[in-house]
């Protein structure tokens, strides 16, 4: 798979505040290019709202972050076009009635439509089907999923996927796109020890081919730089704040018509 020149990734005091207390504050740490970073810490300590904050998905409140070059939360926008969400509860799901291929041919067909150049657009039809076929490949590839080898190949759908293997679909999905990086949440939630295992070295060769990779977890690996993230008081509470919504023309891949929406439905509306 082509590899991506990665995002850096840092911040400076970085925090947030909703309307009923703190949410995540003081985090500052600088990842380079291409490497893999775990964002640890319990659950409803922050951890998610940090991940979209960084991946220009969430507005904070206190100090500054830069992903790729590009200052938050000033630049959100244009975060989002470079990082690309995994798997996160509530804002990047699949769909369990979709099956493997539905996903993957979703995904391919609103890349090409929206996430190519122009010029991309003008080739010929048989041209643009064979580029979106290869870069489902690679994303597979990358992302350690063989639709082969599921119960019912391509047509198995999400519902009966093991854990992992909707972690490695999700994982693909991100990668048709091609981010400078990748964020995943959850990444060890509901997985054995081997799967666990499993889970990080598909994260771990995803940075090493290039990609900068974000990962939420309760406990991190070793030989991984951790970002730690610290429960809130108990009397601060927590509400959850507002993702940030891209504006139109920041957020090509929504299909704005009734005949495309036909074509093709998003599985993440707020992503």
């Amino acid at each position: 798979m082509e590899s991506p020149h990665g995002a850096a990734v840092s911040a400076e005091d970085f925090g947030l505040e909703g309307p009923r207390g703190r949410v995540f504050r003081n985090v500052t740490f600088r990842a380079e290019p291409g490497e893999l970073v775990a964002i640890e810490g319990p659950s409803g300590s922050g951890r998610t709202c940090l991940l979209l904050a960084l991946t220009g998905r969430m507005r904070t409140t206190e100090g500054y972050a830069e992903t790729g070059g590009l200052r938050l939360p000033k630049q959100a926008a244009a975060v989002r076009g470079i990082a690309a969400l995994g798997p996160v509860p509530g804002v990047s799901e699949l769909d369990p009635a979709f099956t493997v291929a539905e996903h993957l041919g979703e995904r391919a067909l609103l890349q090409g439509r929206y996430g190519s150049p122009l010029r991309a657009l003008l080739r010929p039809r048989a041209e643009r089907r064979a580029a979106a076929e290869a870069r489902v490949d690679e994303a597979l590839e990358a992302a350690g999923l063989d639709p082969a080898t599921l119960p019912k190949s391509g047509r198995t759908s999400v519902r009966d996927l093991e854990r992992l293997e909707a972690l490695r679909l999700s994982v693909a999905l991100a990668l048709i796109g091609r981010p400078r990086l990748l964020a995943v949440d959850d990444t060890d939630l509901k997985l054995s020890d081997a799967e666990r295992e499993q889970a990080w070295a598909l994260l771990r060769s995803v940075a090493d081919a290039g990609t900068t990779v974000l990962a939420v977890c309760s406990e991190a690996p070793g030989n991984t730089q951790v970002v730690r993230t610290a429960p809130v008081t108990e009397e601060a509470g927590v509400e959850e704040p507002a993702i940030e919504e891209p504006a139109a023309e920041d957020a090509p891949q929504e299909p704005t018509t009734e005949e495309e929406t036909a074509d093709a439905r998003p599985e993440a509306r707020r992503a």
